[in-house]
């Protein structure tokens, strides 16, 4: 009798992975149909695969809450990493100066990414699509930052291409989701 309760509890864990493993392959699937430019599948689906949250997702809604939250991270991060460049002492003014923009751009991002979180489940999605949009300024401004100077090398690049890329993936999830 014990093992059948054990071997029940194995098969109910085992179909809920793989459940939401078809969730995270399928919204991202749809994701990269709806935005084939930017949204990539195989990112979508690596970023979401080793969330523990959007593994335990049954709905696409969950996926978008999950997506906010992984973005939120990354802006908390990319400020860190601001934070650490900013102590080098070497640095041009130019430098420092569209480091710090980009220090209160990110900062502004995931403001507005909280904003959304909260506009999303309370289903005010017009107010969640605003904020997402905003936040997705964040690392298209902050690359320009350092355009204005000719021959130098932005040096959040990669960073920003990233945020871009999980917001983008937040705005997209959140259409399929108002889709049904």
């Amino acid at each position: 009798m014990k093992n059948s309760h054990i071997s029940s509890l194995v098969f109910f864990y085992l179909l809920l992975v793989s459940v939401s493993s078809n969730l995270i392959q399928e919204s991202c699937n749809k994701a990269a149909k709806l935005d084939p430019q930017t949204i990539k599948l195989d990112f979508c689906v690596s970023n979401f695969e080793g969330n523990p949250k959007a593994k335990s997702a049954t709905t696409v809604s969950d996926l978008v809450e999950v997506s906010i939250e992984a973005a939120i991270t990354n802006a908390t991060s990319i400020g860190s990493i601001i934070s650490k460049l900013l102590e080098n002492k070497s640095l041009e003014s130019f430098e420092r100066d569209g480091l710090k923009n980009c220090s209160w751009l990110y900062s502004l991002a995931g403001t507005c990414l909280q904003g959304a979180g909260e506009a999303f489940k309370a289903k005010n999605y017009a107010t969640a699509g605003v904020d997402i949009v905003a936040s997705i300024e964040a690392p298209m401004n902050c690359e320009d930052q350092f355009k204005k100077k000719k021959g130098f090398v932005p040096p959040l690049t990669k960073e920003n291409n990233i945020f871009f890329l999980l917001t983008d993936i937040s705005r997209v999830f959140m259409t399929i989701a108002q889709k049904g």
